[in-house]
């Protein structure tokens, strides 16, 4: 079998067609990006070009951040048809003629598969649009092609390096090539860090969009569950699983999401989802007379000290800010990784059968399988003991895989609104994650720091990440959480926040960290 990967690496390493004229991409916002459309200055056309020049620059060369596994063949004249759509006088929405990315393990109708980073998927070409993919369409963006990620969303090995697929290769890190990008929508976030496109979807489990959004120095948001429609995503988990944008601004995320909210009759949990424009509403002054309330996990001095000056920001735009402490949480974690294992099976499966034809692995059993079989390529750094955990799993109705589900529901809903009610507060905040750690194929991940991921995602209840500034010349992000449907509240609160820090800080592209005075290039 000709591997999947070199043929997806041709694809990329195509030249773009000559572009009409020199249009510069690196650091735009979607604003910046459709003012010049509508003057006439640059069409949609253009920008697509520029991007997959710039992709085919610093993905595959220079950097090599194997942030990009495929490009949409048909980029350009999806940029084409909405550039006459605009001359003939029909503009969409702000995201009209606006080149994004999607990751790999949400299905596109476009000729490209849908792999999950993972061979067993090469001939995932379903000639469908996930719903949230069809929502962005109909707002009109280009799709440009599909990111990279770690396999399988991050799920087939406790000893995983975030990052890694099969089909892609590792995503390095653009503020620091040897660091993790994280998972598993580490393309995503690599990609648009390094400007490959106007902003991304992700998706997360547990923080699958806000730990690459907070190394990667970006805007991440995990919606509520019930808001995106996961609907043709290869899933992990329908109770925590979700889409959510990528961008390097609370205003392009805002945009984003905007355009991805809606009801999918498939997606039982997006019934009560309403679209609505959630960029309209931000301002500068939402944390003037707000209550915060104030999340000091341990972390690392000099982590400890960029925190401090973030809450400082929000101290100076008028916020009141509490200290709370977490709540107890005895059982959560293992509560939640019953409910993911159990989930994994009966999800993962169900998505299979639906597969095209060519797709061999049509149940987890298989997958297990086909990596057994291409275990050279499927296998070299680490291998499937979550996958082989999960197959042994006896479904949905087990007993014990419904009382894990409501714990862990009940012990995270209940820490975030016992936290927000004590301080009487509208948003809680604290440090998204730490710096990057070392890609590290023979140990696998070691996180660093804390992780504000666990609650939201297991609640169901939104969390939005925004940069605040470097550790050690590495990005990390400041966390916003509130109640479920709650997204207003935190892009209201991390906009203020970022518009009066100004924190984010384009990556250089270095081969290490700065690590500290006698230490630089110390492994």
């Amino acid at each position: 079998m000709r591997s999947l990967a070199v043929l997806l690496a041709a694809s990329i390493l195509l030249p773009a067609p000559a572009a009409a004229r020199t249009v510069r991409v690196e650091e735009r916002s979607i604003d910046d990006l459709r003012t010049a459309m509508a003057a006439g200055r640059e069409t949609s056309v253009d920008l697509v070009r520029a991007y997959l020049a710039r992709i085919a620059k610093l993905d595959r060369h220079g950097p090599a951040l194997r942030s990009v596994i495929a490009i949409n063949p048909d980029a350009v004249a999806q940029a084409r048809a909405l550039d006459a759509e605009r001359r003939a006088g029909r503009v969409r929405g702000p995201l009209h003629g606006i080149p994004v990315l999607i990751k790999d393990n949400v299905e596109t109708a476009d000729p490209v598969p849908t792999t999950a980073g993972s061979l067993a998927l090469a001939a995932n070409v379903s000639g469908r649009d996930a719903p949230v993919v069809a929502e962005l369409r109909r707002a009109g963006a280009v799709i440009l092609g599909k990111t990279n990620l770690s396999e399988w969303a991050n799920i087939r090995s406790s000893r995983s390096m975030s990052g890694w697929s099969a089909v892609g290769g590792l995503v390095r890190n653009p503020y620091a090539l040897d660091r993790s990008a994280c998972g598993s929508s580490s393309g995503s976030g690599a990609a648009t860090a390094a400007s490959f496109a106007a902003a991304a979807v992700g998706t997360e489990t547990d923080g699958s969009v806000v730990c690459p959004s907070s190394v990667n120095g970006l805007v991440g948001l995990k919606p509520s569950i019930g808001l995106v429609s996961r609907t043709r995503v290869v899933p992990i988990s329908h109770s925590q699983d979700t889409p959510g944008p990528m961008a390097r601004s609370v205003r392009d995320a805002a945009l984003l999401l905007s355009a991805m909210v809606a009801p999918d009759p498939e997606d039982e949990a997006t019934r009560a989802a309403v679209r609505r424009d959630y960029a309209v509403g931000l301002s500068t002054s939402a944390l003037s007379g707000a209550r915060v309330a104030v999340l000091r996990p341990e972390m690392t001095p000099d982590l400890a000290v960029r925190y401090q000056a973030a809450l400082d920001v929000l101290r100076a735009a008028g916020a009141e800010l509490v200290e709370v402490e977490r709540p107890p949480l005895a059982g959560l974690g293992e509560a939640e990784f019953t409910v993911l294992k159990t989930e994994l099976k009966a999800d993962l499966d169900a998505y299979l059968a639906t597969a095209p034809a060519g797709v061999g692995a049509r149940t987890l059993a298989q997958v297990i399988a086909f990596n057994a079989a291409h275990r050279a390529a499927e296998m070299p750094f680490f291998g499937q003991d979550t996958f082989e955990e999960a197959q042994a799993t006896k479904g949905l109705a087990d007993p014990a895989y419904r009382a894990a589900r409501a714990t862990s529901l009940k012990l995270a809903s209940e820490a975030i609104d016992g936290m927000l009610r004590r301080a009487r507060a509208t948003v809680l905040v604290q440090p998204t994650t730490g710096p990057a750690w070392l890609s590290d194929p023979v140990h696998g991940d070691q996180y660093a720091g804390p992780s504000a991921s666990a609650l939201p995602a297991i609640a169901g209840y939104p969390h939005l990440t925004v940069p605040m500034g470097l550790v050690r010349g590495l990005p990390v992000g400041l966390s916003f959480i509130a109640t479920r449907f709650g997204e207003a509240t935190v892009l209201g609160a991390g906009y203020a926040y970022e518009q009066r820090a100004r924190a984010r800080v384009a990556p250089t592209y270095r081969a290490t960290a700065d690590v500290g005075p006698g230490l630089d290039g110390v492994r």
